[in-house]
């Protein structure tokens, strides 16, 4: 129980400090462990690297981000890359769209539902409530 208290104390310290420079060697001090034996319980306990975790974090604040109208150069920086080309490549690979055609998808969606907003409600919903999609 010990042993997991620190990995968590360590997943914690990644969820509060995701935005600066961190690395393997903070983390794993931060647990009092080393590296290799931290690596292996992280990942054992949340079934990714702690760094894949650490990614993760970036790119779910960096989703939020852009949906906000942030632009890629300030959210890339806000949430801890150090360059805007290989955040980039690491956006599209995950999600499938650059950083930029993600913004425009969200806004074109955005767009949709002010122009027809009950397209959006789910034909199981509408007709429980005696609504006719039309």
């Amino acid at each position: 129980m010990y042993m997991y208290k620190r990995i968590v104390d360590a997943k914690l310290y990644i969820d509060e400090h995701y935005l600066e420079s961190i690395d393997l060697d903070k983390i794993s001090d931060q647990a009092n462990f080393s590296k290799y034996h931290f690596l292996r319980l992280f990942k054992k306990s949340f079934g990714k690297s702690p760094h894949q975790y650490l990614i993760e974090l970036r790119l779910s604040e960096a989703r939020r981000l852009l949906k906000n109208k942030v632009s890629v150069k300030e959210t890339c920086f806000q949430v801890g890359f150090e360059s805007v080309p290989s955040f980039v490549r690491l956006f599209k690979r995950r999600e499938g769209l650059t950083p930029n055609e993600y913004a425009k998808k969200l806004d074109r969606l955005e767009q949709e539902k002010l122009a027809s907003p009950f397209s959006f409600i789910p034909g199981c919903f509408a007709s429980s409530y005696g609504w006719n999609k039309q």
